[in-house]
């Protein structure tokens, strides 16, 4: 049992007591000189919009009319697109796959049927569609939906080969039914199996035709309730497509073929087609192939028809990507898609099924693109996506966020952007054209920057809620292609897939420098420039970054920031430094026993780099293998324009580089940061101990031979990076598919990080997890103000270090730059995950930065780039006249409290505990419209917005629910202006707010789907059609399916749910009277027309009537006056 300590206790309330007085004589003082400006009524968390192609597809439908499209996907959701920028996102309740989809075409409203048998019915004509009525299926299951063009009367086809009759208005079920055993002949006895196709003939809609899985089609007749004719055909159906004229339709079958049959002839087919089937010469049967699994049968009015197809392809072409074939006349085109193939759909000009089609796209829905092919151009081209839908070409490792951007920086990339757009595209605009854009009021420029696993950096432009992508960047060109050599990828390679996969990145947009780190423990820092050049050898640092322990105790408590024995500005660690020169020739070696050492995981291309205007390469930086050590993923990342530095840390410690000079500054381990104060006491560990397995990111200072493999097999996760053990095996993988285990990740932090701390536990490593740039207070009681840098650890320490800048111009590139660490700021509980100062007054204070210029000027443009470079950077500092005690503040957030305190005294003025059961993820200092704050996503959903000031709550929500925890957790952000953004799934970005302001204007924001359009006019009859019959034959389904006729349904059989009331309710409600107002203006203009023609017979008539009169008047006057024996 454990002895207790009275005297422990006694000290720490002593302490506890003494700091709290302390922080609130200090607290009440800062209360005077700050004035807190913003409060609770300022925030509020609502999404706003979600980017990306739809995570697993399952359906699509189009309005021809209203132009727009719809796809459902297998999670529930539905996302609505028109034109470009007109996007829409909806999601069913039971998160069932959505299997089918209708358009009430041009009413502004559709049909969903789910995989749990229900259906469903949306509204359009608001901004946010809403479900007006949900009809849930109970004893059958439903298989197939089909809607008529300008009907109210929605058949629903299921899985025991019945076909039910819902109208769309009240959502209620006809009593007409029609069941599979009267469909089919009597004698038959076996099931036809599910229905997989319904539709009227569209000369006919009292003839339905019905298909069934097992190859029995029956052409039902509404009036009779009988089946006029069947066809029978021994291959299983899949589709079925009708031909306008209702005389033909064509069947597709599970092998491969198709069946083109006359309706009045039911024995056979008029004719049998196998598209990619071998024919024999001896007139056999061909070889069957992969199912045909839709098919549409276009007409055109001055050419052949159109046969479009999916699937059907040979057994024997092994390994051949899915394709789509379309047929017209004599000619076939198979065309080849990347993804299989979901669905697709024939745009057609008119929505009329009874008239010439006249086909002119065709859109083809894939598990991971959406595609558009031109059939009216020769070789069928396809429309380039305007949408953002190529968010996952490869998938996304991490994520940026800026908003209120300089206004210059979007149109500089989107013209180098512009250039790299691919040729080959249909020269027509882009068909999917409805709805209409809102009329936001925010104005401020927003990028989003994507890292992905193949190297590539995509920066898009995310103003006014849309997303277009700008700018790509492939990282990869940087490097020497990977051979096949298997020894040699296993001897430096740290991770199995996707070496240059992007982990990290940073950027200054005033600047527009950007570093990327990835996960081969690489960095890259690029330029831009609007001139192309070719760099003949790419500059390279190879730095040697090792975590060395040494036998130290730690001293008493205390000892924060005080003079102490610190390394020697630049000084080589006990694994000293490693500047390379800015040439390639590598001082790797290999020791007598084939260690590896001095060796890059990737090698930098040693030819010629032609690049392209736009982020051009400036240096490279790689860690290096260290006697048979591959080195540590880097965990942080931090760029300033203003100094020219780049620093990156860890689990092994850091390294500040100078890439103005092209020099390593720093390289130390985290332990020498501390120096002689170090709290934690780091013993090298007893031999006898070596066999356990280890709990965190330890290491020791024994050689590699006295501990065995099983040493280093730990792995946890934080936030979007992985910290992994010293001498771990070398094949690491991606952290792009790992899931953190939460509870063990709270409990790893759960240990106390107080001042009063003295040891650790000895197999943990320290590694560096943040850093800020800054110009503060170096030391506690300091009387100026110098440029640092502060750095945060995952034990919660904060440390400084000093920069002693040259001047800016020419003495900046000539003379070095002194970095010296100067002591610790303060320690709280859980990881460093986020730095901010601000002034006395409590205004944010950003770092220091430097304008952009072009980098590659001649000339004039070289005199302008000159001045640049000797102007002093923009910065932003507390006046130093001022005779205040306390100038500044600093703003400390952690995993589990955030911190504001005053410098340079160093006393804590607030201490806030963010969560004790969960920690924080994510966490950003953002810039509000009236104030600033500190921004935080748990781990366990939460979402809460921190005063800088006080570090007291203002927002909280709690469980935004993200089903994709770990990619959410790599990728979310916070931005300025109340704007945040995470993955919610491998294939879409959703974009949040937590500004009220943001959430007010949310709906004049938000674009419409539905606009007044006019139903374009049904096809001209013509005189004989109309006079002697021929044309299209109306049903009155008002009569036949209504409840006088055909009864009510059966209770038991479906449950109505009406959807939500109030306010979007009576909008539904209204957009089914203009729906009926629009049947109505239709009967009456085919009953004007009939009605014409009753005149025209009428006036006939009239006229024979009158001749006839006529001549009885003539024969009476010449018959007048005789008498009657003169006849």
């Amino acid at each position: 049992m454990k002895k207790f300590n009275i005297r422990k206790v006694l000290d720490g309330l002593k302490e506890q007591a003494s700091s709290s007085a302390s922080s609130g004589q200090s607290g009440t003082q800062e209360n005077n000189l700050m004035q807190e400006t913003l409060q609770s009524e300022n925030f509020q968390l609502c999404k706003t919009v979600r980017h990306g192609f739809p995570y697993q597809p399952s359906s699509m439908a189009h309005d021809p009319v209203q132009k727009i499209l719809a796809i459902g996907t297998q999670s529930g959701a539905l996302r609505l697109f028109g034109r470009p920028g007109v996007e829409c996102y909806c999601q069913h309740e039971s998160g069932a796959a959505v299997i089918s989809l209708q358009f009430l075409i041009n009413e502004g409203a559709l049909v969903s049927a789910l995989a749990d048998d229900s259906v469903h019915l949306w509204n359009l004509r608001q901004k946010r569609p809403a479900i007006l009525h949900s009809l849930k299926f109970n004893r059958e299951r439903i298989t197939f939906v089909h809607l008529p063009f300008q009907s109210k009367w929605l058949y629903i086809g299921t899985e025991k080969g019945n076909i039910h009759i819902v109208n769309v208005e009240s959502f209620t079920l006809s009593g007409y039914v029609i069941m599979w055993n009267k469909a089919i002949e009597l004698s038959s006895k076996a099931h036809p199996g599910p229905v997989v196709h319904i539709s009227d003939n569209p000369m006919d809609e009292g003839k339905l035709i019905i298909g069934y899985e097992s190859g029995i089609v029956v052409l039902w007749d509404l009036k009779s309730k009988k089946a006029d004719y069947r066809y029978t055909y021994d291959e299983a159906i899949h589709s079925v497509a009708w031909h306008h004229e209702g005389k033909q339709f064509i069947c597709s079958h599970s092998d491969g073929t198709l069946t083109i049959w006359n309706i009045k002839g039911q024995g056979k087919p008029f004719q049998t087609i196998t598209p990619h089937g071998k024919q024999p010469k001896d007139g056999k049967k061909p070889e069957p192939c992969k199912p045909i699994l839709k098919v549409e049968y276009k007409t055109t009015r001055l050419g052949d028809p159109f046969m479009i197809l999916s699937g059907g392809l040979s057994y024997d072409t092994v390994g051949r990507r899915p394709c789509l074939t379309v047929m017209h006349g004599k000619s076939t085109a198979v065309l080849e898609m990347d993804y299989p193939i979901v669905d697709f759909l024939t745009l057609c000009e008119t929505p009329y099924p009874n008239d010439f089609q006249e086909p002119y796209a065709v859109v083809v829905l894939l598990e991971k693109d959406l595609v558009v092919i031109d059939l009216a151009q020769n070789g069928y081209p396809i429309f380039e996506n305007p949408y953002p839908l190529t968010i996952h070409e490869s998938p996304v490792t991490c994520c940026e966020y800026y908003a209120d951007c300089p206004v210059d920086l979007i149109p500089a990339l989107y013209s180098v952007g512009s250039r790299q757009k691919r040729q080959g595209y249909s020269k027509k605009e882009w068909p999917i054209s409805g709805g209409n854009w809102g009329l936001g009021t925010q104005s401020y420029p927003e990028i989003i920057i994507t890292g992905h696993a193949d190297g590539t950096v995509k920066f898009w432009d995310a103003s006014a809620i849309m997303l277009q992508v700008l700018y790509k960047l492939k990282t990869a060109k940087v490097f020497e292609k990977s051979r096949n050599n298997k020894e040699e990828k296993q001897n430096t390679e740290i991770v199995d897939e996707d070496p240059f996969a992007i982990q990290i990145m940073a950027w200054c947009p005033e600047s527009r420098m950007l570093c990327v780190a990835g996960v081969s423990a690489n960095l890259i820092i690029y330029r831009f420039s609007k001139q192309e050049i070719t760099t003949e050898v790419v500059q390279l640092l190879e730095v040697r970054l090792q975590y060395e322990v040494n036998d130290m105790e730690s001293p008493p408590e205390g000892g924060g920031g005080g003079d102490r024995d610190l390394p020697t500005p630049g000084a080589a660690s006990p694994s000293p430094q490693t500047t390379g020169p800015p040439t390639h020739p590598s001082t790797s070696s290999n020791s007598s026993d084939g260690v590896r050492d001095n060796v890059p995981c990737l090698k930098v291309r040693s030819t010629p780099l032609k690049q392209s205007p736009g982020y051009q390469v400036d240096l490279v930086v790689q860690l290096v293998w260290v006697s048979g050590e591959p080195p540590q993923q880097i965990t942080s990342l931090a760029l300033n324009s203003s100094y020219g530095l780049i620093v990156f840390g860890n689990s092994n410690g850091l390294a500040v580089v100078d890439y103005l000079q092209k020099t390593v500054l720093l390289n130390l381990g985290t332990v020498e940061l501390y120096g002689s104060n170090d709290p934690y006491q780091r013993q090298p560990r007893s031999p006898r101990k070596t066999r356990q397995p280890s709990g965190g990111n330890g290491k020791d200072c024994y050689p590699v031979t006295d501990l065995p493999p099983s040493r280093y097999l730990g792995v946890f996760v934080k936030r979007d990076v992985l910290f992994f053990p010293a001498k771990m095996s070398r094949k690491l993988s991606l952290p792009t598919e790992l899931k953190p285990d939460l509870d063990h990740r709270d409990n790893s932090f759960s240990r106390s990080r107080s001042s009063s701390v003295t040891s650790i536990d000895k197999e943990a490593r320290e590694a560096i997890t943040s850093f800020h740039f800054c110009e503060t207070f170096a030391r506690k009681g300091d009387s100026t103000i110098t440029p640092c840098l502060y750095v945060g650890t995952s034990l919660g320490t904060v440390l400084a270090v000093a920069l002693n800048l040259p001047p800016a111009g020419e003495q900046r590139l000539l003379q070095p730059v002194i970095v010296l660490p100067s002591g610790t700021l303060g320690r709280l509980k859980g990881s460093i995950l986020r730095m901010a100062f601000l002034d006395n007054t409590g205004t944010f204070l950003p770092p220091a930065f430097e304008l952009w210029y072009e980098p590659n000027a001649v000339g004039a443009d070289s005199e302008e780039r000159d001045k640049a470079r000797k102007r002093r950077p923009v910065s932003v500092s507390p006046s130093t006249s001022q005779e205040l005690q306390e100038s500044q503040y600093a703003v400390v957030c952690s995993e589990k409290q955030a911190k504001v305190i005053a410098l340079p005294s160093q006393n804590c003025i607030f201490k806030h505990s963010i969560t004790e059961t969960s920690f924080v993820l994510r966490a950003d200092v953002v810039q509000m419209n009236i104030g600033n704050c500190v921004a935080c996503f748990c781990a366990n959903g939460h979402i809460m917005t921190l005063s800088l000031l006080n570090a007291k709550v203002r927002l909280k929500v709690s469980r935004l629910k993200v089903i994709f925890l770990d990619t959410a957790t790599r990728t979310f952000c916070f931005t300025n202006l109340g704007q945040a953004m995470y993955l919610t799934s491998p294939t879409e970005i959703q974009r949040i707010t937590y500004s009220q302001e943001t959430c007010e204007n949310l709906q004049e924001m938000l674009g419409e789907l539905f606009t007044p359009v006019e139903t374009p006019e049904a096809p001209n009859r013509g005189f004989f059609k109309g006079l002697f019959g021929g044309g299209a034959t109306s049903l009155d389904r008002e009569e036949l399916f209504g409840e006088m006729q055909a009864g009510k349904a059966s209770r038991g059989l479906a449950q109505h749910i009406p959807g939500p009331q109030g306010l979007e309710g009576m909008k539904g409600a209204a957009s089914g009277v203009v729906a009926d107002l629009a049947r109505a203006r239709i009967a009456l203009d085919e009953r004007g027309q009939k009605l014409g023609e009753l005149d025209e017979r009428t006036a006939a008539m009239l006229a024979s009537a009158d001749s006839f009169g006529k001549h009885a008047h003539d024969m009476m006057l010449k018959c007048k006056d005789k008498k009657w024996y003169q006849f």
